[in-house]
């Protein structure tokens, strides 16, 4: 592979003449010379200075604002957390309010303990006030109300205990072929943040009945033991304020109360604060509505956007003075979210310091793309330029991360990945597949029979318990045929193994991406299909991508024996690299998901994945809702297709607005062997409207997958001034793909189909350039040259 790999400075479809969107440069005023010596609260400015703490004109107003409700709308990057501490302090030392009656609200103990750090450290703050200020997440502020009311139940935080103990109670009610305990599990979990318990969950179906009844068992396990999950923490705090003797001490103590990432707080969580600020009303929010991406979670853009219609004497102030990113990064960003309509205006400028700007990059496939970014920050690393720890590499679905995740580690790219354990091939999903193809070599490897029961319907357990027992007595070449003289199993469950031993017989024979796709049609879709019927109705999108992007790994093999060994060897590297980890230096690229980055900041982010179908998601573009979304789904609330799209804007503005000095942009033009057009959204922050709203590229434009060199790429509408041009019938090769649009001029040279290729094709049709389907011959009208 080329190390020279080039980035070019426009996306694909975007003119070179048209005008980078730049944020404007920001002010360099600060407390120095916007704070005069002869004010009254001047003191405390002068100390922050000392301590190198300049805030800037929007900082200063939020900072010094007194009583009553403020929205503080704080963009990317612009210095909220140095706000909400220096606020802390202003009160205390400028207004002499006592710290313990302080409140500090956040989501994650990280973001508690730094706002406690930063309050320590701020000048003429004694350590004994900093510590009585009360900086907590909304579940240690919960757990402490709880402990105080007498409530002594155990934490069972654990996920895959609460997974184990759910499986259990649907093996015990007979439910476990019909639920998967995930499913069930972030159901209540949405259900109760809108402030609901389990004993109000609807029951008009038998489908909600049964449901019903296995999430009851789960909460009557947990009552039994004495235990309380992080919902019940919410929930059972939420209900104690209502209670007057609890709640009007609380008032009566916090005085002042700060809640930051206000965008991501849900009905639970809002309706706590509201309660606890009724009395004094001197409520501070912090948080940006273009960074609500965590509806899926519960939470409600609403509570920002309408803040100050529920407080109509709020005050409103825009940190929009960016401290992160270069302006032409920055400006990107601000231009993408700007095209959301259900959002605050705002206009970011930047005071960070300059890097490049934005870089693109439209390889042909994600295996492409993986090799592309991989070979290119192995260049900037080998060259001195960067850190492996400086780079993010960002993408939008757990399964859009294979491709790089196999570069990376076969490789040796030290890397972390965020939110993901496994390697694909690994995953619960992927493994029965890859389990029946490893017995298709070696019918004995008796690790890879658990996986292959299932599909069978047969128990686990019990199965693996007779197999053993029986190979004891003589061991069989296919171990599976046991079960097929298993009392346990009806006549055609014997039957349907038999069957099954004679297909995993032929897989060996096949190439990888047939074998795939025959287990798929034989059994493996419609095992996933009679599993959870809510499972499969809405994960059905996610569950078909993962299985398309499989079907993408194994196109590349020729044989299963190939396809096997390469995942296998995938595994055992990855294992390697996990067990030094914690040895490294910390000098790792981050490999994690949008969602996961928000909060973050890296010198170096590549966001991978910016095509039509990946971001926006193609779950957004139709009737299904993607990943994460479906637990709001699952609640019931009703997922509005402009929503969705909107939140997938906000997605990419978070993703490029991480990015410090250098972003880099690839968009992929073909997605699981389907042609995939530039992300719309990089087209509308240039000011190119997207010819092909669907995410269908456009066949009249250049080969999506040849990146075009400045200077060569069709101004937007030219087209349309050409449209009156005469026009001629041509000889065409189409694509006979539905979904791929296609096509080639049979009389001239075209994406690497020479005249003669073309010739000797009369007889033999080529293959589509985009989606190897074969092409069909006909005709196309195009203007005379």
């Amino acid at each position: 592979m080329d190390s020279n790999i080039s980035f070019y400075p426009r996306p694909l479809g975007v003119s070179y003449q048209l005008p980078l969107p730049v944020a404007g440069l920001a002010s360099t005023d600060t407390s120095v010379q916007l704070v005069g010596e002869n004010e009254p609260d001047a003191f405390y400015f002068r100390a922050l200075e000392q301590a190198g703490i300049l805030l800037n004109k929007p900082q200063l107003e939020a900072v010094r604002y007194g009583p009553g409700p403020l929205l503080t709308l704080a963009g990317a990057g612009c210095g909220k957390t140095t706000v909400l501490a220096a606020r802390a302090g202003y009160l205390m030392a400028v207004r002499s309010v006592s710290p313990s009656s302080i409140l500090l609200v956040t989501f994650t103990s990280k973001a508690a303990a730094e706002m406690k750090e930063r309050i320590a450290l701020l000048p003429g703050i004694r350590p004994a006030a900093a510590r009585a200020v009360q900086a907590r997440t909304f579940h240690s502020f919960a757990l402490a109300l709880l402990r105080h009311q007498g409530v002594t139940e155990d934490i069972f935080g654990d996920t895959q205990a609460q997974h184990t103990v759910m499986k259990m109670l649907l093996r015990q009610l007979r439910l476990s072929e019909a639920y998967q305990p995930e499913t069930l599990l972030s159901a209540l979990s949405a259900w109760k943040a809108e402030g609901r318990s389990a004993h109000e969950l609807p029951e008009t179906s038998q489908e909600e009945r049964d449901a019903k009844q296995a999430l009851l068992a789960y909460e009557d396990w947990k009552k039994e033991r004495q235990k309380m999950d992080f919902d019940d923490i919410l929930l059972r705090a939420a209900r104690l304020l209502h209670d007057p003797a609890v709640l009007l001490p609380l008032q009566k103590r916090f005085a002042y109360i700060m809640v930051d990432e206000f965008q991501d707080t849900n009905t639970l969580q809002y309706e706590m604060v509201r309660r606890l600020a009724a009395k004094h009303r001197n409520l501070m929010v912090v948080g940006d509505d273009d960074q609500t991406i965590y509806t899926f979670n519960g939470a409600r853009q609403e509570s920002i956007l309408q803040f100050d219609k529920v407080y109509k004497d709020a005050k409103v102030i825009t940190l929009n003075i960016n401290y992160r990113s270069d302006s032409r990064i920055l400006g990107l960003g601000s231009s993408i979210v700007a095209k959301n309509r259900k959002r605050r205006a705002k206009r970011l400028v930047s005071a960070g310091r300059e890097g490049l700007e934005p870089q693109f990059l439209t390889p042909s496939n994600p295996e492409e793309e993986a090799i592309h970014v991989v070979t290119h920050l192995l260049r900037q690393v080998e060259e001195g330029a960067l850190r492996y720890s400086d780079i993010a590499i960002l993408h939008r679905t757990a399964s859009g991360s294979r491709s790089i995740f196999e570069q990376l580690v076969m490789r040796d790219v030290p890397f972390i990945q965020y939110g993901a354990g496994t390697v694909f091939y690994d995953q619960s999903l992927i493994r029965p597949l890859m389990d029946h193809l490893r017995l298709a070599l070696n019918p004995r490897r008796m690790e890879c029979i658990p996986s292959a029961l299932g599909p069978l319907y047969v128990p686990r357990e019990a199965g693996m318990e007779h197999i053993q027992k029986e190979e004891k007595k003589q061991a069989k070449k296919y171990p599976l045929i046991h079960l097929t003289r298993w009392e346990r199993l009806r006549d055609f469950q014997q039957e349907q193994v038999k069957e099954r031993i004679r297909l995993i017989k032929s897989l060996a024979a096949m190439k990888p991406l047939l074998a795939v796709q025959e287990m798929r049609r034989v059994f493996y879709d419609k095992y996933l299909e009679s599993g959870d019927p809510g499972t499969w109705t809405h994960y059905k999108e996610t569950l078909q991508e993962s299985l398309e992007e499989l079907e993408t790994a194994a196109r590349r093999f020729d044989t299963v024996e190939e396809f096997v060994a390469f995942a296998d060897e995938l595994s055992e590297r990855h294992r390697e690299m996990e067990s030094l980890r914690n040895a490294a230096d910390g000098d790792a690229v981050s490999l994690m998901t949008i969602h996961r980055a928000k909060g973050l900041e890296f010198p170096c982010v590549y966001l991978i994945g910016a095509s039509e179908g990946i971001l926006p998601h193609s779950t957004s573009l139709g009737k299904e809702s993607p990943e994460d979304l479906l637990t709001s789904v699952t609640s019931g609330a009703q997922a509005d297709p402009e929503q969705l799209l909107e939140e997938e804007r906000r997605l990419a503005y978070v993703a490029v607005t991480r990015a410090k000095q250098m972003l880099y942009i690839t968009s992929p033009a073909a997605n699981h062997g389907k042609p995939a057009a530039v992300s719309r959204f990089l087209l509308e922050a240039y000011g190119v409207k997207p010819s092909v709203p669907s995410g269908r590229p456009n066949p009249h434009a250049q080969h999506p997958g040849a990146q075009a060199r400045p200077g060569t790429q069709a101004k937007p509408g030219a087209q349309t001034r050409d449209s009156k041009a005469r026009m001629i019938t041509v000889p065409v090769w189409n694509c006979s793909s539905s979904a791929c649009s296609a096509w080639i001029r049979k009389d001239i040279k075209h994406s690497g189909y020479a005249r003669n290729e073309i010739a000797a094709a009369a007889e033999s049709a080529p293959l589509c350039p985009l989606c190897s389907s074969p092409m069909q011959e006909g005709t196309r009208s195009v203007p005379a040259r």
